[in-house]
């Protein structure tokens, strides 16, 4: 395995992530236990979830994949080897079942003890928001509408407070964002520049893949020149980079197969792209999905890759893209395909 660092800390992680958001849908408490005793044996030390896991959300599975986890830790005692990130669901249109209060301070505090009481720990390494509580331009929206402003009230301020004091009773240690823009990373850091009482944004934890290279449009830029490092969701679309929809038979139990509404990566022109790819690979000795993260894991912006895997031949595939180095050729092939059809899947 490789390693990076947190920015800003000591705290080295594995390139590799271990995404949980299956456990409880798509895979049982036993299954997402497997995955983990595998992962930590490959040297995978960084495990990410959230209370919003699994996904699709569902009322009456709120916050299993933290269950699972936490059984886990209680099971095996392996809670002082692992680098533990979660998020708090903050969008209300996106977790009505949760909550519609935000990240208002009382919803905070509130879901920060609730992961810790079903991740059965005493503490929260990485703690990230969820999603941007204002109108912007979310997934599947190429830019912002300026159109659609909302009246929402900049309360970064306030919800940086809150997460200070949750620092100072060492119930998380560090903080981040997911799917910010780079207004809202560049507001984030600026209030905790300005109060430096306040606790800094780490991390980013945005999709970024073949089909989805809009991080290097601005927050590129902003995660090298402040050193916020990107977590990169859905490196493989959903599974789509892996190949396996290219085939008109679909897999059986494929995640677009199950929630056919996941179609992000699965429009006309990410097919026409995958195709792409897919032939490049095969030209040069290697597997989609392999090439696919590996590309991933050159970015010099990355932090961690999260990858996510319903079986145990997904998972090791996976994860051994650390050791694929791709050729300049390679490389160059995949720049190619970009330029010709960039970002089919926003």
């Amino acid at each position: 395995m490789k390693y990076t660092r947190i920015p800003h800390t000591n705290i080295r992680v594995s390139k590799i992530c271990l995404g949980t958001m299956t456990f409880g849908r798509q895979n049982s408490e036993e299954e997402g236990h497997d995955q983990m005793d595998y992962a930590l044996d490959q040297g995978i030390n960084f495990f990410d979830t959230a209370e919003l896991y699994p996904v699709p959300a569902k009322k009456e599975l709120y916050a299993v994949t933290e269950e699972f986890i936490g059984s886990w830790f209680k099971k095996t005692g392996n809670r002082d080897r692992v680098v533990l990130a979660t998020k708090i669901a903050g969008r209300a249109e996106f977790t009505k079942h949760i909550r519609t209060t935000g990240f208002s301070k009382d919803s905070i505090i509130k879901a920060v003890e609730g992961s810790l009481k079903r991740l059965q720990t005493d503490y929260i390494d990485l703690y990230q928001l969820h999603w941007p509580e204002r109108n912007t331009n979310y997934f599947g929206q190429r830019g912002f509408n300026a159109h659609a402003v909302d009246m929402w009230e900049d309360n970064i301020h306030q919800v940086l407070e809150t997460l200070r004091d949750l620092v100072s009773e060492g119930k998380i240690r560090h903080v981040g964002l997911s799917n910010e823009t780079p207004w809202g990373t560049m507001r984030f850091l600026e209030e905790s520049k300005v109060h430096q009482s306040l606790p800094r944004m780490l991390t980013i934890q945005n999709p970024y893949s073949l089909l989805n290279r809009l991080f290097e449009v601005g927050l590129s830029e902003v995660s090298t020149r402040e050193g916020i490092g990107l977590l990169a969701y859905s490196p493989l679309g959903f599974g789509v980079l892996s190949g396996k929809y290219l085939d008109e038979i679909q897999p059986r139990k494929g995640r677009i197969t199950l929630f056919p509404n996941y179609n992000r990566y699965s429009g006309p022109i990410s097919v026409e792209a995958t195709r792409k790819y897919n032939d490049l690979a095969k030209a040069h000795g290697l597997s989609l999905a392999q090439m696919s993260l590996a590309f991933v894991n050159t970015r010099p912006f990355l932090t961690s890759n999260i990858i996510g895997a319903t079986t145990m031949e997904q998972l090791k595939e996976n994860i051994e893209s650390i050791d694929v180095d791709l050729s300049d050729e390679v490389l160059d092939g995949i720049e190619e395909i970009h330029n010709a059809i960039p970002n089919p899947a926003p």
